[in-house]
Order: C-alpha cells, then structure tokens, then sequence
C-alpha cells in the first residue's frame, strides 16, 4: 500500500499493514473466526514485500513455526482467536523461557470453548497474562480503534524486539471487524527497533553485567548457540542449579518489572474534575466515551481511563484515579477480569461498581449511562 494515502481498512487488515510497516516478514496460523481476515490479509501482501506465509495443520504447529521463523532472524506473528490462543499456550510458555520475540493476536470471541464464533467477547484478559505455566515475562496491548490497531501493532513488535518477549495483541472482534478510515504512515514518521544481534563474551545468551535483555544472533547464520525449554545457564544449556534458575527467572520478569514506564500506555479522558471514573479498553470504549459525554451534558462529572497496555497493569495510574474519584465504574464484555485488577489497584480508596456481558452482545452507551445515573 501508499504510505502516507488515506485508505478505508477493517481492523483485522489494519493490522497486517502495521505488522509489515513494523518489520514482520514471517505469518504462521490457522484460520478462526474472527481473525481470518488476518491470515488472508498476510497471504495476499507478504509476499509483496518478500516475505513468507504459511498455514499450518493447527495453532500449535502455527506457534513453532513464529518461534523458528524468529529465531532465524525474522520478524515474526500469528493470528488466532480464543480456542486457539488456548492451544498455543504451550510454545508460548517455550518463547517466554527462551527469550524469543514474537507477537500474538488474539481477537477475542464470546467463550468459553467453540462459544459464539461470530460474537463479540473480552473473556481472554487473565488467559493472556496467566495462560501458559510458571512465572513468566508477557506483554499484552488492547487497541480501542481501526486507527490504533494499525499503530499499536508497531509498538508490539517494537517491545517484542526491544525486550526479548512475546507480545501478546489482544483485540476483539468488535475492533476486528470495524471499518475506519486512517492515514497509513511513512518509514520516515515512525521509529522501528529491531533485536540486538551483537554478541558479546563469546556467548549468544550471556548477560553483560547490569543488562537485561541479551543479544539474539539470528540462528544458523555463522553463530552456534542452543535453544532449550529447560532452565538454563547463560549459554543457553539446560542446568540443574536452582541459583542459576533463580537469576534466569528473576532476570525475566524484572525485563519488564524494571520497564514500566516504557512499557505502560494509557488514554485519559475528562479526569481532571471526575467523580466518576470508567475504565475500559478495546472495544468497550465507544460505549463508554459516547456515555461519558452524555452524562457530562446532565452535569455528572464523569470521565474514562483506558489501559492500551493490559499487562503489565497499571496500578499507580488506578490507585490515583481511586484517590480523587469517588467511584469507580470497570465496563467490559466479560464476568468481571480486569474488576479484579481495578479493585486490587484502588485498595478500598473509592467505591467501585462492575457493568460486563457475558452473553455475545454489546453494552450500549445507554446501559452504561444508566449504570452511572444508579450508582
């Protein structure tokens, strides 16, 4: 496509041709209602610009091929929706351990199990941080429109590179399947990162002293190193010491406990003077902002807090929002996910009030607005 030309795109496409703008070169997947239109669209335009697309027997086979492709050196994303984000969990838990950069999109459907395939849902939040076993690095973004889509997926991979970590991209089907106009950007208005490939020590996975994140070769390209899902020491072989698996673990999370300010992204509407606040995020937010204003038309001081980024979650931004409001609304199509995390965060320091669905329908302002008139 026409860098800098104004172009009318669903979401699902939107996010292919920030992927491509972002560097990815390499699709593996298996198609799944509501995110087909993902794979399709990386069939048709990867090979444009010289990349490869693949699908795969499943979503497991789908997640080892992301995991090889970027181990080799390329830029690499699956698609799928939630049976088979449940599937990939296993080779995520692998790139998480093994420091492989990858990115995840998950565009979420009503669950649990087949569900509704065609209806919208917000029900894999907790199975995005918490999917695979064990303590592990994740971060997850929730972009709220077509125009967001398409920019946030930059910045999925950017982080996926910059930290050595997979990059969980979790949208639903309402922004999935919506069709907006936006503005496609040049090379020259957006910043790429790319993994670090240097090594040094003689080691691909040794740490210099005071660094978190180590260089990442492109394997098979003149540099042997091993990759293990086992605990392993700085040379990447697996290790029976629990200190070394104490550092290797530690050094992971704090990968992105050390980072939340780089990592953390938020939206902010009418907070100033708000009495109540409503959080949401994805596709949630029209519902919310267009209650918002209404009830800003009635007198009620109302605004909205919406977390890009869902994981890591950020507390310090909740737990002030909890100290100046004197309620707290969480509005998302689930039974109450990021509600726990809200009232973790505000600590008892304001009410806090829950209005989700759990039936493939979607809150309508009015239901929301309604929500804040009876609080």
């Amino acid at each position: 496509m026409i860098t800098g030309k104004r172009v009318l795109l669903q979401g699902n496409e939107a996010c292919v041709e920030g992927a491509l703008m972002a560097g990815m070169r390499f699709f593996a997947g298996y198609p799944i209602t509501p995110s087909t239109e993902i794979a399709e669209q990386a069939a048709l335009r990867l090979p444009m610009v010289g990349g490869k697309f693949i699908q795969m027997e499943d979503e497991i086979a789908a997640m080892a091929a992301v995991i090889g492709a970027s181990a080799a050196g390329l830029k690499s994303m699956t698609a799928t929706s939630g049976p088979g984000f449940s599937l990939k969990q296993e080779n995520i838990g692998y790139a998480a351990l093994t420091e492989i950069p990858c990115v995840i999109v998950n565009v979420q459907r009503c669950g649990p199990s087949t569900g509704f395939p065609t209806q919208p849902s917000q029900g894999d939040v907790m199975q995005a941080k918490w999917g695979t076993h064990g303590d592990h690095p994740i971060i997850a973004i929730a972009p709220a429109t077509v125009a967001e889509t398409y920019t946030q997926i930059i910045r999925a991979f950017n982080l996926s590179e910059k930290y050595r970590v997979p990059v969980i991209y979790l949208m639903d089907e309402i922004v999935g399947h919506l069709r907006e106009g936006i503005t496609l950007l040049r090379k020259e208005d957006i910043d790429i990162i790319d993994r670090k490939t240097e090594v040094r020590g003689g080691k691909a996975f040794f740490v210099p002293e005071g660094e978190l994140v180590p260089s990442m070769p492109p394997f098979g390209q003149g540099f042997r190193y091993n990759i293990t899902g086992l605990m392993h020491n700085e040379s990447g072989f697996p290790t029976n010491s629990a200190e070394i698996a104490r550092r290797l673990i530690t050094r992971l999370m704090r990968k992105i406990d050390d980072n939340l300010d780089d990592i953390i992204r938020f939206e902010e509407r009418n907070l100033f003077d708000a009495e109540t606040a409503l959080v949401c995020y994805g596709g949630t937010t029209r519902s919310v902002v267009s209650a918002m204003e209404s009830a800003r038309d009635r007198g009620i001081k109302a605004g909205m807090f919406r977390p890009i980024t869902i994981w890591p979650f950020p507390d310090k931004q909740i737990a002030e929002i909890a100290k100046k409001a004197k309620r707290i609304i969480v509005v998302e199509h689930n039974y109450g996910q990021i509600l726990r995390e809200v009232e973790r965060a505000a600590a008892g320091q304001c009410e806090i009030k829950f209005l989700g669905k759990i039936d493939g329908t979607v809150i309508l302002p009015d239901e929301v607005l309604e929500t804040m008139l009876n609080f």
